[in-house]
């Protein structure tokens, strides 16, 4: 299943999700907010406001959730 980590620069959670996901061997896809309004945009229609937001599938949150990795690479 396709993993989508949107981003923004200098974000400390959005840093410790992406070394979560190398650490447990999940292959995702990263989008920089900040460089691409289209995706900023579709975060917002999500309803978050904050980054990281991780798209996988219908599945979708935001921020550092270490269980919610955990569970993708189940």
């Amino acid at each position: 299943m396709a993993v989508t980590v949107y981003t923004l620069p200098a974000c400390v959670q959005c840093d410790s999700t992406k070394r979560m996901m190398q650490r447990n061997q999940i292959e995702y896809d990263e989008v920089d907010m900040s460089q691409d309004p289209v995706a900023l945009d579709m975060v917002k229609t999500l309803g978050y406001t904050a980054a990281p937001v991780v798209v996988s599938g219908e599945d979708h949150w935001s921020g550092f959730r270490m269980d919610r990795i955990q569970s993708l690479s189940a």
